[in-house]
């Protein structure tokens, strides 16, 4: 009985941790963005344009995650969009998303047509990463860089979200 237990408790650990195995690709960004970036159906969405190669984002990654658990109970999606090149989602993607547990909807967005994309996600971006768009219905924030604190996310967040 006890091993049964045992096997059972097991199952439910490795069922609980995210394994990521496939991710949705999208070879063209105004795919992503009719799935992701313009949606107004009451959630408040926190899309997150970043890539395992770029040390700001792998370090502000964390943020988002205990943004997501703090108000996934409160119509809130929390999107990361991976810049990694096609060839490394196998060898350093998924190992890192499975390493770190991460939670979060992750997608990539594999659209060499970055110099017409990056004005579609927002004039003022210059194409840099990590960047954050934050958005509910209409009301829309933009921040080009990282996140120093998961209280100025938090805060950034609010500012949408309420």
């Amino acid at each position: 009985m006890k091993g049964l237990l045992l096997s059972v408790f097991l199952l439910l650990s490795v069922a609980a941790t995210a394994q990521w195995t496939k991710l949705t690709s999208y070879d063209k960004y105004d795919e992503m963005a009719q799935e992701y970036m313009d949606r107004d159906d009451g959630y408040t969405y926190v899309i997150n344009y970043w890539a395992t190669w770029c040390g700001p984002c792998v370090k502000e990654l964390p943020y988002f995650e205990q943004l997501l658990k703090a108000y996934s109970h409160d119509k809130t999606k929390v999107i990361l969009v991976s810049l990694d090149f096609p060839n490394k989602v196998d060898s350093k993607l998924l190992p890192f998303l499975n390493k770190h547990n991460i939670q979060s909807e992750v997608v990539i967005l594999d659209d060499p047509k970055s110099n017409i994309w990056i004005d579609k996600v927002d004039l003022s971006w210059e194409g840099a990463i990590p960047v954050t768009i934050i958005y509910r219905g209409e009301k829309r924030v933009f921040w080009d860089g990282e996140f120093d604190t998961y209280e100025d996310l938090d805060k950034l967040f609010l500012s949408i979200h309420n």
